[in-house]
């Protein structure tokens, strides 16, 4: 589109930050530069361009980026604005990319950014090319073989660091925790957090096959994983849950959390939902309803202070490849895509063959729960399992420490193993 022969490029980072947004746009700006390509950072996200106004960017040189990677954030900031909800806004943000003069756009974000990456692709009908850099600490985009997006990684490691201290503190003082953390849809920062940090259990939206969660269910899990711990010995522990578990509540149920927020692409602002709040004061009343004291159990959510954080090794590495591989990708005729480094090569796929005919949107992946990674993970959570109701002893050990009958217990827990 620009008409003398320096091609420009533009990079934009959609959606929540995650460790590595600078390495790609580092990577990118580089190798862009050394193609002798003009490169131009476009600020927070769509925010501007869906408004029409092409005054808020930044001129990128490799002076500005070479030491970037190692940092965490992003150096042009990110927004959740959504352009694809409103036509106006596309018109806008089509008009302002032909009036950058722009060749070639670098779009950095998840499922969303995604998603607005194909339909302004779309818009465009061939003017620019555009590539997509697959990040969020979720890591819930449809890579094949498993592959981690940038950023998760960084998030796990930090977020094991934090329950470990945690879980010391919760023997300490001989009480329970339960941790909030992100995934809006799918449970893989909870599930990697809680299987590599050893928390005494975690629970996750894709272990439930009936359309919703009950918040009844949720309750019945901690308060029995809180009764067999226990009966161990041990009046403290760490409970891990996916805040995703709150978009399969029963919307009835919901209701009771609150007023529910609504961000630019109409998701429930979960992080407005106290969880923790609701589920603590059910476990205290349920205990106490028996006669029996407990320590408060205590909530925390963690989140955000993963998301800024400096990336290791792994994510560093990793979103520089991206950010190599997606000009190099876009130089080579590419447009269109998401790009994967699989096997340490750059593996392109189409982002017309990622989303899900029955709803029109990106694919989401999914915790596989019927995998050897699961069940190792499950074994090792104290919680009530199938082989605790074949046990008599064991049913009346369980009993006497919850303050009921063998019968009481039973009837209360058994259909969790069902």
């Amino acid at each position: 589109m620009s008409p003398n022969s320096q091609k420009i490029l533009a990079i934009v980072v959609g959606g929540g930050p995650a460790p590595g947004i600078n390495g790609v746009i580092s990577a990118a700006t580089i190798e862009a530069i050394n193609n002798e390509m003009k490169v131009i950072g476009i600020y927070d996200g769509f925010k501007w361009l869906s408004a029409g106004d092409i005054t808020h960017i930044r001129p990128l040189q490799i002076s500005d980026v070479s030491r970037i990677h190692l940092s965490g954030g992003s150096i042009i900031r990110t927004s959740r604005e959504n352009p694809t909800n409103n036509k106006e806004k596309l018109k806008n943000v089509v008009k302002s990319l032909k009036e950058l003069e722009v060749d070639y756009l670098i779009t950095i974000g998840g499922d969303d950014t995604a998603f607005t990456s194909s339909v302004i692709e779309k818009e465009m009908r061939g003017q620019i090319r555009i590539a997509h850099v697959p990040k969020t600490i979720d890591n819930d985009l449809p890579l094949p073989e498993y592959g981690s997006t940038f950023g998760f990684q960084t998030a796990r490691h930090l977020g094991v660091s934090i329950i470990q201290n945690i879980m010391e503190d919760a023997q300490t003082t001989g009480r329970w925790y339960f941790v909030i953390t992100m995934g809006r849809k799918a449970g893989h920062l909870a599930f990697g957090i809680g299987k590599a940090s050893g928390a005494t259990l975690t629970i996750i939206s894709e272990e439930f096959k009936e359309q919703y969660v009950s918040l009844k269910r949720l309750c019945d899990i901690l308060e029995s994983a809180m009764i067999k711990r226990k009966s161990m010995g041990r009046d403290d522990g760490v409970a891990i849950l996916a805040e995703g578990l709150a978009e399969r509540f029963n919307p009835d149920e919901l209701k009771k959390l609150g007023d529910v927020e609504i961000d630019e692409f109409d998701h429930i602002r979960l992080s407005e939902l106290d969880i923790g709040r609701i589920v603590k004061n059910e476990i205290k009343r349920r205990f106490e309803e028996r006669g029996q004291k407990i320590s408060t159990p205590v909530t925390k959510d963690i989140g955000y202070e993963l998301r800024c954080a400096p990336p290791i090794p792994f994510d560093s590495e990793l979103a520089r490849d991206l950010g190599f591989g997606a000009v190099k990708f876009l130089l080579r005729g590419g447009s269109g895509a998401l790009i994967n480094i699989q096997e340490k090569k750059l593996t392109p796929i189409f982002l017309s063959e990622m989303i899900d005919s029955s709803t029109g949107k990106i694919k989401v992946r999914y915790v596989d729960t019927n995998t050897e990674s699961y069940e190792v993970a499950f074994k090792y959570m104290i919680r009530l399992k199938s082989e605790d109701f074949q046990d008599k002893k064991q049913i009346k050990k369980l009993a006497t420490t919850a303050n009921l009958t063998p019968q009481e217990f039973t009837k209360k827990f058994r259909y969790l193993v069902e």
